[in-house]
């Protein structure tokens, strides 16, 4: 029992700097930009800002992209960090196998996975119908006239335009890296162009008053709360800001191309800030002429754009404005593949999934049979799930990788050694009471101040857990008529503050890299505070789906990548294994 355990805990050294790798290092600070922006800014703008006006927030849907930038951006400091540290292809998998241990990395592996496939699906499943709408759905009509879906979880009928545009994305990233990116950044500033259309030929249109309908002027019969700015309250605007966290989920695609990024320490946390402040600032000017210039009970959910500018009988701008949408809405699906095969193929190079996927083609240097069951498995789900079941399976795999990032960054901050586990000497009551708040003014971590910092980590996360269960199940019974309740979340917010405290106290590394996350650990802290917030936003049915994800992962895991591990096989420990083979983790093997 102590070996399995030992070999769940198992770390990655961090001692490679990408060097070695087989893939083409290509990708310049533009490129790396591009793909960020390209995989992010599409769904959030052209489908996602209508839907959340509609269903969720009303005019409050500016206030959910800004929530939902926030989660974004502090999880992006983290990766940035990470990535200055580790220049190497797998993002927050890597991230985590060489802070916390394998089998945490492969959890988070396996959620990276449906992240990208989920994302690529959605995206495609909302390229057709963005299509469809501009031909008067003619396309899902002839395909329910064949067959239709009868099944809760599936979509009304096979999307076939989807699946062929997930084939078409899938051989081009086979075809290579660069010529892939060329063609992603042509159709992102082609993108870019349509945003600042639209928000200078609607906002000649926009009329504030439609931020503060009045009940009485809501028509008859139309389902749309109470009026205002935020018509469904701020529970409507944070279950909005659940869904277009959605929308901001793309941008680290940038950290999983470590071995194919020019000066990754340096381009990488560039590319994650750049793209970041260009996707929100899109968000948020979308979001708010769309809603001042059309009544949100008025939007279209699928496709808001052509129905403005139906409304406005703008049907030129419509049609330009729809087909820049397609050309983004390529790109994005472009974007969210992109990184799917690069994660299979760290996971597979480290022994953990199948070894025939870290096969790199050394005509086109790209992982590519990785990028054909990337696709296979993408176009399949975009042929049969429907749209919106897909975006909250993805949210939630994606903000518990953000959390398990953002963990990671104040386990490397504060541990020790980031390089082999250490044992913690047994210690008097007097030392550690010391220790909790660094009153021996340590400079330097060490084995005691790392195991208090992790013991602080694992309270605060369960903590917010219940304080995100207690906010999202039971406001109702949060006023002065329920005191018990009360104190009950006063106790849970002072013990918040006091494990910052002592977090705070503890002495961290001082390595000198490119980029550092400011404010540590209050960023990190805060960044798995809004993360986990937003994960207890979606429903059970999002959570079943995702178990069983989880479960089937698990089963390849325990049955597989456990015993293929090369980091350690049998009895070896991690040194011995490393030291037998010290490029082992990249997939060379030794002479």
């Amino acid at each position: 029992m102590d070996k399995f355990f030992k070999a769940l805990s198992r770390k990655k050294p961090n001692d490679d700097d990408g060097s070695h790798s087989k893939l083409a290092r290509v990708l310049t600070l533009l490129d790396l930009t591009g793909l960020g922006v390209g995989s992010t800014l599409g769904l959030g703008a052209y489908v996602l800002a209508g839907s959340v006006a509609y269903e969720q927030a009303g005019p409050g849907v500016v206030l959910s992209f800004v929530i939902a930038a926030l989660a974004a951006a502090i999880a992006g400091l983290c990766y940035a960090e990470f990535a200055a540290r580790v220049p190497k292809a797998g993002s927050a998998y890597i991230y985590t196998y060489i802070t916390i241990g394998e089998f945490a990395a492969f959890t988070i592996g396996w959620n990276l996975m449906l992240e990208y496939i989920i994302g690529t699906a959605s995206v495609a499943r909302g390229l057709s119908g963005y299509i469809d709408a501009l031909i008067d759905y003619r396309m899902a009509n002839a395909m329910q006239s064949i067959v239709q879906f009868r099944v809760s979880f599936l979509g009304r009928y096979p999307d076939i335009c989807s699946f062929f545009v997930v084939l078409t994305i899938t051989a081009l990233l086979a075809y290579g890296v660069k010529e892939s990116t060329v063609l992603n950044n042509i159709f992102t500033g082609v993108n870019l162009m349509v945003i600042v259309v639209v928000l200078i030929s609607v906002g000649t249109k926009v009329n504030p008053d439609n931020w503060n309908i009045k009940p009485e002027d809501i028509p008859p019969g139309v389902e749309a709360g109470v009026g205002g700015f935020m018509p469904y309250g701020l529970a409507g605007v944070m279950a909005g800001a659940a869904k277009c966290f959605y929308g901001y989920v793309g941008f680290d695609c940038i950290a999983t191309t470590g071995e194919e990024a020019r000066n990754p320490s340096r381009n990488i946390p560039l590319a994650i800030i750049f793209s970041l402040i260009i996707i929100f600032l899109s968000y948020f000017g979308v979001a708010t002429v769309l809603t001042m210039a059309l009544p949100y009970y008025n939007q279209d959910p699928i496709a808001p754009f052509p129905n403005l500018f139906d409304w406005l009988g703008w049907q030129e701008i419509k049609w330009i404005v729809s087909i820049g949408a397609i050309f983004s809405l390529c790109t994005n699906s472009l974007g969210a593949m992109f990184p799917l095969p690069r994660v299979l193929y760290a996971m597979s190079s480290d022994g953990i999934m199948f070894k025939k996927l870290r096969e790199v083609n050394p005509v086109t240097k790209t992982p590519i049979f990785a990028t054909i069951i990337s696709g296979l498995v993408s176009g399949t789900m975009a042929l049969l799930f429907d749209l919106h079941q897909l975006i909250d399976m993805m949210s939630i795999g994606t903000l518990l990788a953000y959390t398990i990032v953002a963990l990671s960054v104040l386990v490397l901050r504060y541990d020790e050694n980031t390089n082999f586990r250490t044992s913690v000497p047994s210690q008097d009551n007097t030392i550690i009471v010391k220790q909790l708040f660094n009153l021996n003014i340590a400079k330097t971590p060490n084995a005691l101040s790392s195991k208090i910092v992790k013991i602080s980590l694992l309270l605060y996360a369960l903590i917010i857990c219940a304080i995100s269960a207690i906010l999202m199940h039971g406001q109702n019974y949060l006023s002065a008529q329920y005191p018990l309740n009360l104190t009950i979340l006063t106790i849970l917010a002072m013990s918040i503050l006091i494990l910052f405290l002592v977090i705070a106290c503890q002495p961290t590394e001082q390595s000198k890299i490119t980029f550092k996350v400011p404010l540590v650990p209050f960023i990190p802290m805060l960044s798995i505070l809004v993360n986990i917030y937003l994960m207890f936003q979606l429903d059970a049915a999002t959570w079943i789906s995702f178990s069983v994800w989880l479960l089937i992962g698990f089963l390849i895991y325990f049955t597989y990548g456990i015993r293929h591990s090369v980091l350690g096989s049998g009895s070896q420990t991690l040194c011995e294994s490393q030291l037998e083979n010290p490029f082992a983790m990249i997939g060379v093997e030794k002479a």
